[in-house]
């Protein structure tokens, strides 16, 4: 890059802007210094083109929201007279398939060492003396045997104590912005809970809650991570851009692949509990959600690079700047390509060992209903991922103005 103190002071201005936007990952949040008329000017065109998306959100809340009696929570975890406990492991067999000895330590039997059947898998891992799991009891099983059945390990105290790790670090690095963002992060988990999987659940439509859902958590995480304002409110537009291109496509892929939606055990298990849900419209419903997080990354990045392009050369005109901040996209793009690719891969190692066993082709491996959904679902969210950057680069560099330069 050059240093030369000859460069024109734009040119110079121009590139440090970049600088500052690929090495901060471009989530600036300092003011945006441009003029008042132009700063009322863009935001009135923010306002007409957001707020009827945030009416359209709440009317389609309001609708979608789910009424009458739910089936969250209405079936029994447990048969009838059985019950889980916890105990602490007090003594581990040498060998596989024996079982340990496990000390109560809730419920009627509270205080008594009792053995427990443990399953291979978990006990090739390693229990040690001292762990902590949970049992079902079930009273009618004595006569045959030990009642106590191994279910799960107990593992809240390093969950809480990694959350609390997690809340520091945000604290210490990003400060009160971070917390936020938690906040927001909290507020869009409310809105899974008691709106989408509800809804889900009775059986509306998973597209229409998709939508809804999603823009309700755009809403929400945006502005509670990154504050009200022009920069913020073009990502948001950017981000609806990049759902709208992954929804449709998905959409698409629905009837052109064939797909649907049983590439799991968990799709058979909806399919008997709720008959009438579309599997693969249940498809596409994970598949915009899925994006939502990684599509808010990159358009919050290009509206940033934007802004402060614009801010260090007021004089460059629409075009010059949307040239400019899709230098620092085409980084980010290279730099997102493969982020889902690689989560689903992380994710899904055990399906792609089991997978990879049998003796068939690696087209007909990638073709095959368990694998194929997700490649599908990468594909989708990535190409909304990669075209939401033009887009957000595109409506930003629309709403700047070009203020003339003096001699």
């Amino acid at each position: 890059m050059s240093t030369d103190p000859h460069e024109p002071g734009p040119r110079r201005r121009t590139r440090r802007a970049a600088r500052r936007a690929i090495g901060g990952h471009a989530h600036g949040h300092g003011p945006i210094e441009i003029p008042a008329a132009e700063a009322r000017r863009v935001r009135t065109v923010l306002a007409a083109l957001v707020v009827p998306l945030l009416i359209a959100t709440i009317v389609g809340m309001i609708a979608l929201w789910p009424r009458g009696e739910s089936q969250m929570g209405s079936v029994p975890l447990t048969a009838d007279g059985a019950t889980f406990e916890r105990g602490r492991v007090t003594d581990v067999p040498g060998e596989l398939g024996a079982e340990v000895v496990v000390e109560v330590l809730t419920g009627e039997h509270a205080g008594r060492e009792v053995s427990v059947q443990a399953p291979p898998e978990v006990l090739a891992e390693g229990v040690e003396i001292g762990d902590e799991i949970r049992m079902l009891y079930v009273a009618g099983a004595a006569a045959t045997g030990s009642p106590f059945v191994f279910v799960d390990y107990v593992r809240d105290i390093p969950v809480i104590v990694l959350v609390a790790l997690y809340l520091l670090v945000v604290a210490l690095v990003a400060r009160w912005r971070g917390l936020a963002a938690v906040l927001g992060l909290a507020a869009s988990l409310v809105i899974v809970g008691a709106f989408v999987i509800p809804a889900l659940i009775l059986g509306t439509s998973p597209l229409l809650v998709a939508l809804v859902g999603s823009s309700a958590m755009m809403f929400v995480a945006v502005y509670l991570a990154h504050g009200i304002s022009i920069r913020t409110t073009t990502a948001l537009l950017g981000t609806f851009a990049g759902l709208a291109i992954t929804t449709a496509l998905g959409w698409w892929m629905l009837g052109a692949g064939n797909l649907v939606g049983n590439g799991s055990e968990e799709a058979y298990m909806v399919f008997t509990t709720f008959p009438g849900t579309s599997l693969s419209a249940l498809l596409l419903c994970g598949i915009v959600i899925a994006g939502l997080g990684a599509l808010n990354d990159v358009t919050i990045t290009q509206a940033s690079a934007v802004w402060e392009l614009h801010a260090t050369d007021p004089g460059a005109g629409r075009g010059k700047v949307f040239t400019r901040a899709m230098r620092i996209g085409r980084d980010h793009i290279a730099s997102t390509v493969y982020t889902l690719a690689f989560a689903y891969v992380g994710t899904s190692l055990p399906l792609l060992m089991v997978g990879a066993i049998y003796d068939r082709s690696l087209l007909e491996f990638l073709m095959s209903g368990e694998i194929v959904e997700e490649v599908v679902r990468t594909l989708v969210s990535s190409i909304g991922l990669v075209l939401a950057i033009p887009a957000t680069t595109a409506i930003s560099a629309a709403l700047v103005g070009r203020t003339p330069q003096k001699a």
